[in-house]
């Protein structure tokens, strides 16, 4: 009965049994730390401080273990002499949506804060859904935590973001004056940003949002059509979506509505969680070319544990998020003496921000990565479609679609 009983309890806790040993394993490997402890330097130079981006997240670094201070170890980085640490909270993305959630969530920051700061990081980074958490220019933060830099990572994002959207579009060959592209999230900082740079270089951009205030908001400081649901919007050779908001969420279904017809539909997607869903993507990839954007690659940045992180992580080797890379480099440059990135105010974005923080990237050796699809390389951006899709299409052509998604 014994037996019986402790099979029962490694198959309900196999995915706390997992996490506990990836984490026991990060720490036993990475040598690093340990060296500096030992010679009573600081343990790490910067830490992200991240919400989970949903319950996969959750079940693969917890399982069902719930940590008492509310944030715990994730993966870590070392580039270069420079040594970054992701510190999760025990939130998901949902749960920043709902007033208590958001208390909460600032609570467990706040103390991953004081985390940080007792292990020597000299950069703090508010991720995912965490960036907004303390206002737009965290003034809060700064207050209580004079000594540490804050960012939320958006320079180095964009900027990165606005050179894969050129790649893709030079491969899917969408030029300005004769290219359609719409921008999911057009008042969002990234998505105001885009909308922006896109308009500059001729393309004619169309924008969908949910919140009838914000796209009175795009449209006030942009002059473009807002649309409030896919139906509405029309035929158009591009999305970069730019929220992962389930209000304005790309599926199977209104990507076809809104594709051109005998043309792929290109998706850059800079969300995270993404905003095509991989479920959704894959009953439409034949019609699709997505790419993952918004992320950076170097080829000295390593993963304590290599594989096995990088993949928890679901990137793929040398790659992290924009904004862990602008806080690696930010750390960096403090390393080299740089006193300009203390005096700068990462929560804004801006282009002389961008210039700073691109600078700083060549330094380091960061560049945007070989186009990827969920992990997964991307072929070509081609938009042409197959004679064989196009039978297939035909045969569904039938199929009504919804007036609302």
């Amino acid at each position: 009965m014994n037996k019986v009983f402790g099979f029962l309890a490694i198959f309900l806790y196999w995915r706390t049994i997992l996490s506990a040993s990836w984490r026991g394993a990060v720490a036993l490997t990475d040598w690093r730390t340990f060296i500096r402890r030992v010679r009573g330097k600081s343990l790490v130079d910067a830490v992200f401080i991240t919400n989970m981006r949903d319950p996969i997240d959750r079940d693969r670094y917890l399982g069902k273990w719930r940590p008492k201070c509310g944030h715990f170890n994730g993966p870590r980085y070392h580039l270069k002499g420079v040594i970054g640490r992701t510190r999760a909270l025990d939130s998901v993305t949902g749960d920043l949506l709902t007033a208590h959630g958001r208390k909460q969530a600032k609570e467990q920051f706040v103390s991953a804060v004081e985390w940080a700061q007792k292990r020597g990081a000299q950069v703090i980074l508010l991720a995912a859904s965490t960036k907004r958490l303390f206002g737009d220019d965290g003034g809060s933060l700064k207050e209580r935590f004079p000594d540490l830099v804050f960012t939320i990572g958006d320079n180095g994002t964009m900027s990165l973001l606005l050179r894969e959207t050129v790649r893709a579009f030079d491969g899917a060959g969408l030029k300005p004056g004769s290219s359609q592209i719409a921008v999911i999230g057009p008042s969002g900082f990234l998505g105001s940003l885009m909308t922006g740079a896109l308009l500059k270089r001729g393309y004619e951009v169309i924008g969908v949002s949910s919140n009838q205030a914000n796209a009175k908001k795009a449209i006030r400081n942009f002059g473009i059509k807002v649309f409030q649901s896919f139906d509405l919007l029309g035929k158009v050779d591009a999305v970069v979506a730019c929220t992962h908001s389930s209000a304005v969420r790309l599926t199977h279904e209104n990507d076809n509505f809104i594709r051109n017809p005998n043309k792929k539909l290109l998706v850059i997607d800079v969300a995270e969680p993404a905003n095509l869903t991989k479920d959704e993507y894959a009953r439409c990839e034949s019609v699709i070319v997505r790419q993952d954007a918004g992320n950076a690659y170097a080829p000295k940045l390593k993963y304590v544990l290599g594989a096995i992180s990088y993949r928890m992580f679901r990137l793929t080797r040398g790659v992290t998020f924009g904004c862990f890379a602008e806080a690696l480099s930010l750390a960096s440059a403090i390393k080299r003496g740089n006193i300009q990135v203390k005096e700068a105010d990462w929560f804004s974005v801006s282009s002389t921000n961008m210039e700073f923080v691109e600078k700083l990237f060549e330094e380091d050796g960061f560049t945007i990565p070989s186009p990827r699809c969920f992990g997964k390389s991307v072929k070509s951006f081609n938009l042409s479609i197959e004679e064989r899709t196009k039978e297939q299409l035909g045969a569904l052509s039938s199929r009504p679609y919804p007036s609302k998604f």
